[in-house]
């Protein structure tokens, strides 16, 4: 493996591939770089003479500007680097599409065909409350469910949506609520649900039920705590009711085209975007390529790199809708007076991301090449296949969770520093380094970090994520699944009463 990379030809940075130590030599396009002090993995090194205010550049693209002199071989990070980035923005449609490098190649997997024409990958059984008062009811039925049946087949497994809201909430925080339940109901992993209600929220069941369009009265069952005597009985009598109609649930053959897999980072470190997450951008590409659909979230942690898919709007109504997306997250942070790039996290800094600027610029290469075919608000549900972007935020569980109830079947979720946690459909860890994979083995999924060894040819790491891929959507589990880490975080932006 090498021991420092440039990137890009236009770049004045090499990355540390290994830990550097002071005084070591190295030739970077012919000239002598000589290290000045000791420099972490996946943290930068100035590889020619930058002067205060310069530009520091990675990927090609400015990713902040140097607040002092930093000699050829010196650690370039936030002690002397500084974001670009200022308030909001005007933009200007300049369409750059590029060809997809991928072909159709007709390949399945073995899927859940649902009556209203969606396709799951897990065929579970759920239970959503309208509120959190009732998640301890929720729990109960399950348990006794699964005692009193024995055997829960055809149903892969079985799981609450535990949350703290659905009442006490007004405005855009009660519909966001009330969405993204609504969405999880609808949700094509899912065989049967029962919507599990007590009776006073403000969720109200009547209004939930209504909300719902073409309600699939085997599968979907409704309850209200305080309807009945024993809640406990009448729910796992509901319970019963749609295990015994989803006794004859198969997995049968399915186009590709039919598969619709979200994209998330978090835990990133300096090798993100030059592994994991051009992986993901590479495998995006080819899933539409066979007619799917991907989704990129996390807007803020678009801010910086944003003009890159404006250009790849496929139209001037969706470029439209991409600068509300970006303009609106950023008015959201100066409503409520906090500053828009408070970012990157710490853990990022100690794995080598410096500003904002470098770490959207990693992250959006989840997204490939591919045009930007919809713009999705913050619980909307797919329409289009392709490439569509998603409002939410940068944070982990709440972004994930959106990518899930927008209809994501799956989430690819790159990391470079580790991470548990799964959302309510399979949450695939990809990791960027071969150390984090090799170090927790029960989080981490895929091993991205290959890529930065001599001998590993990208195609065949791309094949072989692929393959994978068609796995888990067959029914094989991933990490978090095998743990029951899955988690539902619902988006919260005002009071609670």
């Amino acid at each position: 493996m090498k021991d420092i990379l440039q990137i890009h030809e236009y770049d004045n940075i090499a990355l540390a591939l290994r830990k550097l130590s002071k005084g070591e030599c190295f030739n970077v396009r012919g000239a002598e770089i000589v290290i000045k002090q000791d420099i972490e993995r996946g943290h930068k090194v100035a590889i020619e003479a930058l002067q205060t205010d310069d530009h520091v550049i990675k990927y090609g693209f400015p990713i902040g500007h140097v607040v002092q002199t930093v000699e050829p071989g010196e650690w370039v990070h936030t002690h002397n680097t500084r974001t670009n980035l200022s308030g909001t923005q005007e933009y200007r449609y300049e369409r750059k599409l590029v060809e997809n490098p991928f072909e159709n190649e007709q390949l399945t997997f073995k899927g859940f065909k649902r009556e209203n024409g969606t396709v799951g990958i897990r065929n579970e059984l759920w239970i959503v409350p309208t509120v959190g008062c009732v998640n301890g009811i929720a729990e109960k039925i399950i348990k006794r469910f699964e005692k009193e049946i024995g055997d829960i087949a055809p149903f892969d497994n079985t799981l609450v949506f535990k949350h703290n809201y659905g009442c006490s909430q007004l405005g855009d925080d009660h519909e966001n609520t009330k969405q993204i339940l609504l969405n999880a109901v609808n949700h094509p992993n899912a065989g049967g649900v029962l919507v599990l209600g007590l009776g006073c929220e403000n969720n109200e069941m009547a209004e939930f039920k209504k909300a719902l369009s073409n309600i699939d009265d085997n599968r979907i069952k409704f309850l209200v705590s305080q309807d009945v005597t024993d809640e406990i009985e009448a729910g796992v009598r509901l319970v019963k009711e749609i295990h015994e109609y989803a006794v004859n649930d198969k997995r049968e053959d399915v186009p590709l085209s039919e598969l619709k897999i979200g994209l998330k980072c978090g835990g990133s470190d300096g090798f993100s975007g030059i592994t994991a997450n051009p992986l993901l951008g590479r495998f995006s590409d080819f899933l539409i390529a066979q007619g799917g659909t991907t989704v990129l979230t996390e807007v803020p942690e678009m801010f910086g790199a944003e003009t890159i898919l404006m250009e790849r709007a496929q139209n001037e109504e969706v470029f439209h809708k991409t600068v509300a997306l970006i303009n609106d997250f950023k008015e959201y942070f100066l409503k409520f007076e906090q500053p828009v790039y408070e970012n990157p996290s710490p853990g990022n800094k100690a794995g080598g991301i410096t500003t904002l600027e470098d770490k959207s610029l990693g992250c959006t290469q989840k997204a490939g090449s591919s045009p930007v075919v919809d713009v999705l608000k913050y619980g909307e549900v797919l329409k289009t296949k392709g490439l569509n972007l998603l409002s939410a935020p940068g944070n982990d569980l709440i972004a994930s969770s959106a990518l899930a109830a927008a209809g994501c079947q799956m989430v690819l979720f790159t990391t470079g520093r580790g991470t548990p946690f799964g959302t309510f459909v399979p949450t695939m860890k990809v990791s960027t380094n071969t150390a984090i994979f090799e170090g927790k083995p029960h989080w981490i999924d895929f091993n991205a970090g290959t890529l930065l060894e001599d001998d590993v040819s990208p195609d065949v790491v791309l094949r072989s994520f692929i393959d994978y891929i068609i796995q888990v959507a067959n029914g094989e589990y991933v990490n978090n699944e095998k743990n029951d880490f899955r988690e539902l975080a619902i988006f919260k932006t005002g009071v609670t009463l």
